[in-house]
């Protein structure tokens, strides 16, 4: 955690430095705003350990209100930086011709002022955009036609909610129109493929309350991801129980004589020695192969060896990177980074971008999706 820690201030501190230099660059200002904008800069670059200390000495509209604005202001740097080094990779571009060209390319060249706007500007109108698509929640339908369900069942829906990250930032206001999106589809089975809860919890009665009034007929399955050691396991998983969850670590259920739903713990759990190692394929192994087999497994990574022990995975965990262009970055670490997938050996996987948003309350090109798999038989 250390460790994580400082690599976060290292970078996030190193963003707000360049927007420290670019802004310093752009206006003439005297000592006493310059002083001002580095004690600005600082507290954002701090803000999210203070929220965390706030919300340990219970201060939770401190906590609150300091969560969402140093999280819209992440997202707003970050916008920043990239959009910045566009400019200075246009600058750049300009500077190498004008090696060639002479003064014909010099007035091409963006001055500070300009500098520092352009990416302003634009990190601004895709944050503010960015507040309103995280709050527009798809509805992604999946539909499968199998042998494996019963005559006497017919078809089976099940809604996957992933990555909602209930906390200080997406409270009862978000969390309802997430649950406006799975009551539309009239689930039999409701699952959470992990991080229900963020790395904040504080005062979630009110807020689990909502997700306990949603009856799902067939029952309602959730799995650890790696936010739910983030939170404290113990508090986190009281929480996913009052929400009506029943959490599977490691285990297996068959549900209304129709079909298998296998879940496993996120591996972060082994950084905090609360992990329930289990074998996959020995898992799976267990399900009525005459059965169709639900895996829900946080991250989308796949193990080779049981394909063809399970039919559909679900996962979530990337959000699809949740403001483009992470989004980049994300796929490098986890190609399959949102929609559903072939596997091989009659096994598919689907990975959400999310029901929420961690971090920034925002989202750009990510949109948050409610997932309905609709397994009618063949």
């Amino acid at each position: 955690m250390i460790l994580f820690l400082l690599i976060f201030v290292l970078l996030y501190g190193g963003m707000h430095a360049y927007f420290f230099v670019k802004f310093k660059a752009a206006f003439s200002l005297s000592a006493g705003p310059v002083w001002g904008l580095a004690l600005f800069l600082l507290l954002m670059v701090l803000a999210p350990i203070l929220v965390h200390q706030l919300e340990r000495l219970n201060c939770e509209w401190g906590a609150r209100l300091l969560a969402y604005f140093g999280y819209t202001w992440m997202g707003f740097i970050f916008l920043f930086f990239a959009a910045g080094l566009l400019v200075d990779l246009y600058r750049m571009m300009i500077g190498a011709g004008s090696f060639f060209t002479g003064d014909i390319l010099k007035s091409w060249q963006p001055g500070p002022w300009l500098r520092f706007l352009l990416p302003a500007g634009a990190a601004l109108g895709v944050t503010l955009y960015g507040l309103v698509e995280a709050s527009q929640v798809r509805l992604e339908t999946i539909k499968i036609k199998s042998s494996k369900i019963p005559v006497e069942i017919g078809k089976l829906t099940i809604a996957q909610i992933s990555d909602v990250h209930l906390g200080l930032v997406v409270r009862e206001h978000r969390l309802k129109k997430i649950l406006n999106r799975v009551m539309a589809a009239q689930p039999d089975i409701l699952v959470s493929t992990g991080d229900l809860v963020d790395g904040e919890i504080c005062r979630m009665e009110e807020v689990m309350t909502l997700l306990r009034d949603f009856k799902a007929p067939r029952g309602k399955f959730a799995i650890t991801g790696n936010h739910e050691y983030y939170a404290g396991l113990k508090r986190a998983l009281e929480c996913t129980e009052q929400a009506g969850f029943k959490i599977l670590r490691g285990e297996m259920v068959y549900v209304a004589n129709a079909i298998n739903i296998a879940g496993v713990d996120d591996p972060q759990g082994k950084s905090f020695g609360q992990y329930i190692e289990i074998d996959e394929m020995e898992l799976l192994s267990k399900a009525d192969s005459s059965r169709f087999t639900l895996f829900l497994k946080h991250r989308p990574e796949i193990n080779p060896k049981a394909l063809g022990l399970f039919d559909l995975q679900l996962s979530g965990h990337t959000h699809k990177g949740q403001i483009w262009p992470f989004t980049l970055l994300v796929r490098r670490f986890f190609p399959r980074d949102a929609g559903s997938f072939p596997l091989g050996n009659g096994s598919w996987l689907h990975v959400s971008r999310g029901s929420g948003t961690w971090g920034p309350p925002i989202r750009f090109l990510a949109p948050p999706e409610v997932t309905v798999i609709e397994i009618a038989r063949e």
